[in-house]
């Protein structure tokens, strides 16, 4: 029998009435959404993703606040940077919006000493993710519920956000996209108050399988036993701003990124919540999907890698400013030169 919510006791729709405030307060922007996600892992530290998910969501502050620093304006035009940030910011604004009730669902339950997770069904969260709670309520099984809350929520927003018709031919297919690929912005980056800098790259971003595995390798990163004390010690000591000087200040020879803060760069985006059709009963699971080993094809330590890409990124915007006032000088010449 379906549970409607007519059928709800007092309690439990208290409970849903208090989640769904809770959701709203701190799904205002990527601040708001980063600084929740942090607090929850202080609360409740067995649950690894909402660290994961805090260093993810701080780097996707930073991509949005690049569009509207020194550098992206030079030579992208803002309705293009407003679509890309458009894009950064519907995404996250998903995953938060069905994540942090699963979370706070799990908190409730905890403290009642009772699952609730019949409940998830009420804020749209995959029938996947309520078999995950039910199994880890039972088995503590701590790395199985980091693997399936990174596979629901990369799959939440393949259909809206990676395969929706606008936001394929406007974003993802455009050179706007290749560009940001190509200068690292699909690198997570994972600072340290030491100056160093870590972290992961994806190639085929629009791919789930090449997310879920982005995913599992910065895990492997970020709680490796020798690292996981100094990206924490950056977390809880550094304000998540939006600018990159956030972790750039740390840096020897700063690079010269000048992003602004989020809240000076940007207006409070008001979304709405669109029925979702629920992913799991439409897509098979994949085995390796739930696989822990991971192959780093590539360095994790990217300090360097980071101030010469940075270098790169700042010596081919100012070519192309150059190349264009000599095509423009040209032209004018040309245009006298016809009168």
């Amino acid at each position: 029998m379906i549970m409607e919510y007519a059928d709800l006791s007092g309690t439990e729709r208290k409970i849903i009435h208090s989640i769904k405030g809770l959701v709203k307060q701190n799904n205002i922007d990527n601040l708001s959404r980063t600084e929740a996600y942090l607090r929850y892992y202080q609360e409740n530290k067995a649950i690894k993703w909402s660290f994961l998910a805090h260093m993810v969501s701080r780097n996707a502050g930073w991509n949005m606040c690049d569009l509207k620093g020194k550098w992206f304006s030079k030579v992208i035009g803002k309705q293009k940077r407003d679509l890309l940030f458009q894009t950064y910011e519907k995404a996250n604004w998903l995953i938060f919006q069905d994540a942090y009730p699963q979370l706070l669902l799990y908190q409730y339950s905890t403290k009642k000493g009772k699952a609730m997770f019949h409940l998830l069904k009420f804020f749209q969260v995959s029938q996947f993710m309520e078999q995950e709670w039910r199994h880890y309520w039972h088995s503590q099984d701590h790395v199985r519920i980091l693997l399936a809350l990174i596979i629901n929520e990369q799959n939440i927003i393949q259909k809206p956000v990676i395969e929706n018709s606008f936001y394929k031919e406007h974003v993802f297919r455009t050179f706007l996209f290749s560009f940001q690929d190509w200068f690292h912005y699909s690198c997570v980056l994972l600072p340290t108050v030491n100056g160093e800098l870590f972290g992961a790259s994806v190639n085929g971003f629009r791919s789930v399988d090449k997310r879920i595995d982005l995913g599992k390798r910065l895990v492997s990163i970020l709680f490796h036993e020798g690292l996981y004390s100094y990206f924490y010690e950056f977390a809880i000591n550094t304000i998540h701003t939006g600018s990159r000087s956030d972790y750039e200040q740390y840096l020897q020879n700063k690079a010269n990124s000048v992003t602004p803060e989020l809240r000076l760069a940007y207006p409070i985006v008001h979304h709405r919540m669109e029925p979702l059709k629920d992913w799991s009963k439409q897509k098979k699971l994949k085995p390796n999907w739930f696989t822990t080993t991971v192959h780093h094809r590539h360095p994790v330590v990217l300090t360097s890698w980071y101030k010469r890409k940075q270098k790169k990124l700042h010596r081919t915007i100012l070519f192309k400013e150059r190349l264009e006032r000599i095509l423009s000088i040209y032209k004018k010449k040309e245009e006298i030169m016809d009168d």
